[in-house]
């Protein structure tokens, strides 16, 4: 569990430093955001919940473009508050290609500032993470969006550029 995660109102600030945490994934393997940007800019994609409509649509724009992510040396993560058992269920009903994390305490989004209080599940947003001089994750981009609107996976390729 992240608990050293420091809570967040508003959404991470193009610049910061990227929070490190530890969270699983749909195969409930371990994921570690400071050893994923060794490999390359990491995009975190905060999502309220897997089998909804736009959320789906959203994942399905992801593994379509799959290609496109890897040439540019990205990795795709999306992150919400549901279980990796949901997370496997969903992957596999929708061949999706992303690793998928459950941020099940809800640490990683608040500390993103990406947290539906009302629902206590994550908001809708993107922050793209590179590695710094300093070989730590620095956020690079960020985009908060409202709950029915999913990203413009161009834009998003457009920012890793």
């Amino acid at each position: 569990m992240p608990t050293e995660l420091t809570p967040r109102t508003s959404p991470i600030k193009v610049g910061e430093a990227a929070p490190d945490f530890t969270l699983k994934d749909q195969n409930r393997a371990d994921w570690t955001l400071s050893e994923a940007v060794k490999r390359g800019p990491v995009v975190l994609c905060f999502y309220p919940m897997d089998f909804s409509p736009v959320c789906s649509t959203e994942m399905q724009c992801i593994t379509s473009d799959f290609a496109k992510w890897e040439a540019k040396g990205a990795q795709v993560v999306g992150v919400s508050c549901d279980s990796f058992f949901v997370h496997k269920a969903w992957a596999d009903a929708l061949g999706l290609k992303q690793t998928l994390l459950a941020d099940m305490h809800r640490a990683v989004c608040k500390a993103y500032g990406f947290y539906w209080s009302d629902l206590n599940i994550a908001t809708r947003g993107t922050v793209i993470l590179e590695r710094d001089a300093a070989g730590e994750a620095r956020v690079k981009w960020v985009q908060a969006r409202e709950i029915p609107q999913a990203m413009n996976p161009e834009e998003l390729l457009q920012a890793l550029s």
